[in-house]
């Protein structure tokens, strides 16, 4: 007979599978190595940044929420994308997967195009709905013309990237982009200042590092895959192959999860634009929390993706309960980690933000909202991995778009307005209010998880 107390003895035995936590080792500590290191230069960016002023920071910021958007809208089209590589890896199907990754390069080059052709022309005007401070706009808007040209770069190395994680291989497209990242920031460094015989550019240098770095990034990613004869290895007669049957099974479950990501990331563009129109210092002050709050969840996005690919392979090899466990274990671990990482944000932040070289008030913001984040912080992990590990893994992507794209616009949204234009209430408040989104996330979505609803096999045949 076990000594423990009966309710830690059924978590012990609910945890107690070495197959599990192998698979969640092999798939995420990978991705959360690349998502620490890219954390960590994104600091040290705003940092450098942080030197040049905080006119400088808002406007990289502001104009980097175009490229924000952009990639949620990727993420919702590789990420739909990705149920079915999972899915029919699982399975042992080769050539869906290539099917698959097909459409999804013509999806995601598609909307790549339009976002460089809107920032190319339009930059102006885009980045005056986030701020009325004229010397952010001039500044965030040439910027934005130059980084644009990263757009295409990326939209192929994030399809193929995502793809290989789902068969298995986080290992090559994670050291590709953890390299080309540390060459991103001695670039950014040597750009701004004028260092490392390099010319010195200041904002536009951030610009241009990217440029060099992203374009690096896709083709030696596409040349170790070709090379190493990947299953992902499609040919260009596979990937653009017309099956209509195909296309119509595709789109039907897909198409939510973009529709799902473009409201969300209009929600989280709108969150800051109503911090931008608060003042520039609160932007700033939201631009350097955000640096922070990425460092906080790296180990949280590993166990995400890891767990959305064990949960897409178990549902394709037909062991449903089993993907039901598995999500249930993550989300367990999601909780428990967010709640011990708000504990330390707490405890750090003030020597973190003595770091940034900007001025008492912007700190004093970010310290606040620091605060808040480090309550909820449990919350919005969870809420992550039931959007993406569990409904959208498991085809349940319709609930997935009320959850995550719509109750966003029904209470974040209207609340943080309301806060911010009038009851005039300072940032850290109006994050407050922004938060009662991620409550009414946690109660549907779990009780979504409990019904088993969301388990839905997309590797039958057509």
């Amino acid at each position: 007979m076990s000594s423990l107390p009966l309710p830690i003895q059924r978590i012990a035995d609910y945890y107690r599978d070495p197959e599990y936590f192998a698979n969640l080792r092999r798939l995420a500590l990978p991705i959360i190595a690349q998502q620490f290191i890219f954390a960590a230069l994104n600091m040290v960016g705003v940092m450098m940044l942080g030197r040049v002023g905080e006119t400088a920071v808002a406007a990289v910021g502001l104009a980097g929420q175009v490229f924000f958007l952009l990639n949620l809208l990727l993420f919702g089209i590789i990420s739909g994308s990705a149920m079915f590589t999972a899915q029919y890896w699982g399975k042992g199907d080769l050539p869906g997967v290539h099917r698959a990754l097909g459409l999804c390069l013509a999806l995601a080059l598609t909307a790549s195009l339009i976002f460089f052709a809107v920032s190319e022309f339009a930059s102006e005007k885009i980045l005056s709905l986030y701020s009325d401070d004229p010397a952010v706009i001039l500044v965030g808007a040439d910027y934005l013309r130059l980084f644009a040209w990263t757009f295409i770069f990326f939209a192929v190395t994030a399809s193929y990237s995502l793809v290989l994680r789902s068969v298995g291989d986080v290992n090559t497209p994670n050291l590709i982009s953890i390299a080309t990242f540390i060459l991103n920031t001695i670039l950014t460094y040597g750009f701004i200042f004028g260092e490392l015989w390099l010319p010195k550019l200041g904002v536009q240098g951030v610009a241009l590092a990217a440029v060099i770095t992203r374009f690096l990034e896709c083709a030696i990613l596409l040349f170790f895959i070709y090379a190493k004869k990947s299953p992902v290895a499609a040919t260009l007669r596979e990937l653009t192959h017309v099956d209509f049957r195909f296309i119509g099974h595709f789109i039907r479950p897909v198409l939510p999860v973009i529709l799902n990501e473009m409201l969300w990331s209009l929600g989280i563009t709108a969150y800051n634009a109503i911090y931008g129109h608060i003042s520039t210092d609160a932007i700033a002050a939201m631009n350097i929390v955000y640096t922070i709050d990425l460092m906080a969840i790296v180990v949280f996005l590993g166990i995400n993706s890891a767990t959305s690919v064990m949960v897409g392979n178990l549902i394709g090899a037909g062991k449903e309960d089993e993907a039901h466990r598995t999500a249930g274990r993550s989300l367990g671990l999601g909780a428990a980690g967010g709640i011990l990482t708000g504990i330390l944000i707490a405890l750090i932040k003030l020597p973190i933000l003595a770091l940034y070289d900007v001025s008492p008030s912007v700190l004093g913001d970010a310290s606040r909202v620091l605060v808040v984040i480090s309550l909820f912080l449990w919350i919005r992990i969870n809420n992550s991995m039931i959007v993406v590990s569990i409904l959208r893994a498991g085809g349940d992507t319709v609930y997935s778009l009320v959850l995550d794209g719509v109750i966003i616009w029904v209470a974040g949204v209207p609340l943080a307005a309301l806060g911010a234009f009038v009851f005039h209430l300072p940032v850290y408040f109006v994050y407050l209010c922004a938060m009662s989104e991620e409550t009414v996330k946690w109660f549907l979505g779990m009780n979504r998880y409990f019904s088993r609803k969301w388990i839905r096999n997309l590797a039958h045949p057509i």
